[in-house]
């Protein structure tokens, strides 16, 4: 049980500031982009059967690089577990776009959380999660 005089870590720090950065908001976007197209394909992949694949050309129903990346580490991309994975880890990123944005105390670990759980994503994922514990990293961000 939670001690009286601890901070709640969802409830917004009075002792920051009320605006953000305007870091802050390209943070959020990034994380959006990301979080959204996750939930996104793998409820599509849910409800489907498959991911969002490319229609035509060369690359005509593969994945991308990320697929070999899980498949390296024992899990079937096309799997309802990584479909699963896919949704989870996308509405853990619009979580915390909302705790971040209303400035929750535990907002600025979520966001981080999200960019390192989503390294794998190759390549977008990956490239956005770097930027992203880039920026987070950022005194302007940060606070």
């Amino acid at each position: 049980m939670r001690d009286q005089n601890t901070p709640n870590p969802v409830l917004p720090d009075p002792t920051r500031p009320r605006r953000l950065h305007w870091l802050a908001y390209v943070v959020m976007s990034l994380a959006f982009v990301e979080g959204a197209w996750l939930a996104f394909d793998g409820v599509h992949a849910l409800t489907t059967g498959d991911y969002v694949t490319p229609a035509s050309g060369r690359f005509a129903g593969q994945l991308g690089p990320w697929s070999k990346v899980v498949a390296a580490v024992g899990i079937p991309p096309r799997s309802t577990a990584m479909k699963l994975i896919h949704v989870a880890l996308g509405a853990a990123w619009l979580v915390s776009i909302a705790m971040f944005g209303f400035r929750a105390r535990s907002g600025w670990g979520a966001m981080l959380a999200c960019a390192i759980a989503g390294l794998w994503y190759l390549p977008f994922g990956t490239l956005i999660g770097v930027i992203l514990i880039a920026l987070l990293c950022l005194p302007r961000v940060r606070t």
